[in-house]
């Protein structure tokens, strides 16, 4: 990241921008940075100016205690201002979850993207493995454990035993524990797991919900749950993507969505 701007309390925010036109600033989701993101502003940046920034918390951006949602919501607020007063805002899987509660904010936005907000309504033991996995995560977290954090985050995604094992030996473990507070931030993020409905229909601009043919039901289901509460909400599916999309297949959806 070869930029920084400061967010209302002071924390530094890194970013980068590349290509030219209207803005649109990416965010990530859990257990990943701007870097993460940063391949699909590749093909956008060909039509518009694009922002990836390294949330509160990991890479290179600051963060200052005591952590709060709307603490995100203002950084993003001063993105916007780095942007000249007006964005479009895209969210990928958690990071959806943020983009959304911006929008319901009131910020100055123009049109909001998302990619698999990861709402558990209509998983099947969503709630309570939802419940579940925060208090496990607040004690892991309180007590200094970020290796068991991060286990609880891959568990809860459904990764393997065995890729989890793997991982723990991997050299990018180190890397995965030294964001594992900002698990935390994630879930805040998410509140109880389910469509925030109130706040959806709250939402004054359009708001493009997509998600992959190939990923499970739930989250699709989850995704059009987002687009039909929006009141300017569209639902898009992606032949053969999963919740890993490729950019390339992403990014043209995003495109004609975002255009003047």
């Amino acid at each position: 990241m070869d930029k920084k701007t400061l967010s209302r309390d002071g924390t530094p925010i890194a970013y980068e921008s590349s290509g030219e036109g209207p803005t649109v600033i990416l965010v990530s989701g859990a257990m990943s940075t701007g870097g993460t993101v940063a391949p699909l502003a590749v093909p956008l940046s060909d039509r518009f100016r694009v922002l990836v920034y390294d949330r509160r918390g990991r890479g290179e951006s600051g963060d200052t205690a005591p952590y709060a949602v709307e603490r995100e919501v203002e950084d993003l607020a001063a993105l916007i201002e780095v942007a000249g007063g007006e964005a479009c805002l895209c969210g990928i899987s958690s990071g959806g979850a943020l983009v959304l509660r911006a929008a319901a904010s009131g910020l100055p936005l123009r049109r909001v993207a998302v990619y698999e907000t990861p709402f558990a309504d209509f998983s099947e033991h969503g709630a309570k493995e939802r419940a579940e996995y925060t208090e496990n995560l607040t004690a892991a977290l309180g007590e200094g454990r970020r290796g068991d954090a991060v286990e609880l985050f891959l568990r809860l995604v459904g990764t393997p035993d065995e890729m989890i094992r793997g991982a723990r030996q991997s050299p990018m473990w180190g890397g995965m524990e030294a964001v594992a507070p900002t698990l935390a931030y994630d879930n805040a993020v998410l509140g109880d797991g389910l469509v925030p409905r109130d706040r959806l229909a709250s939402i004054a601009v359009p708001v493009l919900a997509v998600a992959g043919d190939a990923s499970p039901d739930w989250m699709q289901a989850a995704t059009r749950a987002v687009a039909e509460v929006v009141p300017q909400g569209s639902y898009r599916s992606l032949a053969g993507q999963t919740h890993m999309v490729d950019p390339n297949a992403l990014a043209p959806v995003l495109a004609e969505f975002f255009a003047p």
